[in-house]
């Protein structure tokens, strides 16, 4: 007998009317703007008495482009970190940021007025990317002043996984023109309104290879969004309930790495090393991130890698794209433990930064448990990079 189907509200998006909380409205409208970034669709992005009508460089075709023009109430601007800026825009003040030192915080955008000629969809993605082909010869922009919103309008770029390289215009608040259109605040605020979002979707025992008694949690936030994962190795709820500090990693995705075996890094033999080790000590939580690339994506991992292949050490090929050296978010993570109820652990990591982020998010972390492994003959310059230049404690 077939039971009709009842639809209850769902506690974390909904009021008690059953409509979508404003929170939830938020993270939605930045998960759709990402998603219209990415086939090309202009969008606006909103901040007080500020509009921008904005394009990704990388996927806007010549329809976005007549779209965006004919919304634009001013000309538009090219918005670029200064790592790729540098390379497009060879003036003075935009002197090339490679081989220096980690960032600390984000680097401001650069506005860059663009002749008509560069207003080509294939010319723009040569901008935007500096693995394409290469731009005319004599290609020259102008540097401008950075509009309002620009750091948004990038950040908004970066969610959809994109380069962040976007086209920009002004645009009057007043039209009425159909766009899709968010709050920059929210675009800035959705990394850590999207990891406290998180809720537990779906969990089966999973027997693995050295850790038989092993489940796999699904975490997702309301937006609905990617899905992170959390493995967990006997009971270090139990364990942490009883006040003890369960092995933990957290471990970003990395396909080429986990599931290809790739030599030119060590994320397989960790992930593997780390299951082994909390099968082992009969309890862990491996907590699996959809943050490949340190947070780039794949497809810039691999944008990534060709620049690597060409001379540049993977800080350096990442700031090349426009990207910082760690895009990741560990909030995420210290989200997942908590819903697990595990709010102590003892760290598999060779990063000094992730035992301060995660500590900095509410995680008790009571230790480091070293995780290196030799390099094989490919990854010698992958491993010493992350030491040199990240600080890894790999000795």
């Amino acid at each position: 007998m077939t039971m009709p189907l009842s639809i209850a509200p769902v506690p974390h998006d909904s009021t008690a009317a059953g409509l979508p909380d404003a929170a939830t409205l938020a993270l939605r409208a930045v998960h759709r703007a990402a998603s219209e970034l990415r086939r090309g669709t202009p969008v606006l992005l909103r901040g007080g008495d500020h509009a921008l009508v904005l394009a990704a460089a990388e996927s806007v075709g010549a329809s976005g482009l007549a779209e965006l023009a004919a919304l634009a109430k001013g000309p538009a601007v090219l918005l670029l970190a200064p790592s790729r800026a540098a390379a497009v825009a060879p003036l003075p003040a935009l002197r090339p940021v490679l081989g220096g030192p980690v960032p600390g915080a984000e680097e401001a955008p650069v506005a860059l007025r663009l002749p008509p000629s560069l207003l080509d969809p294939a010319l723009l993605r040569s901008l935007a990317d500096p693995t394409a082909d290469r731009l005319p010869e004599g290609t020259r922009a102008e540097r401008l002043p950075v509009p309002p919103l620009a750091a948004a309008a990038l950040a908004l770029a970066k969610l959809a996984r994109l380069l962040p390289a976007v086209i920009a215009a002004p645009h009057a608040l007043l039209a009425r023109d159909g766009l899709l259109s968010v709050e920059a605040a929210d675009v800035l605020a959705y990394p850590a309104a999207a990891a406290t979002a998180l809720r537990k979707v779906a969990e089966a025992q999973v027997p693995l290879d050295g850790a038989p008694d092993s489940r796999i949690v699904a975490f997702r936030a309301a937006d609905g969004g990617i899905e992170h994962l959390a493995i967990l190795v006997g009971q270090p709820e139990a364990l942490a309930a009883g006040g003890g500090a369960p092995l933990a990693r957290i471990h970003s995705e990395c396909f080429t790495g986990d599931l290809l075996g790739s030599l030119r890094c060590d994320c397989g033999p960790q992930l593997r090393g780390a299951l082994l080790r909390m099968g082992e000590a009969g309890a862990g939580v491996l907590i699996y991130l959809a943050q490949e690339g340190r947070g780039i994506g794949l497809v810039n991992k691999l944008r990534a890698y060709a620049l690597q292949d060409a001379g540049l050490d993977t800080l350096d090929a990442n700031r090349a794209l426009g990207w910082g050296a760690d895009e990741r978010n560990f909030l995420v993570a210290a989200t997942m433990l908590e819903q697990l109820g595990i709010p102590r652990v003892r760290l598999l990591t060779n990063n000094p930064d992730k035992l301060a982020a995660l500590a900095a998010c509410g995680i008790g972390v009571e230790g480091r448990e070293a995780h290196a492994f030799a390099p094989n003959g490919v990854n010698d310059h992958y491993l010493e990079t992350k030491a040199r230049r990240f600080g890894h404690l790999l000795a």
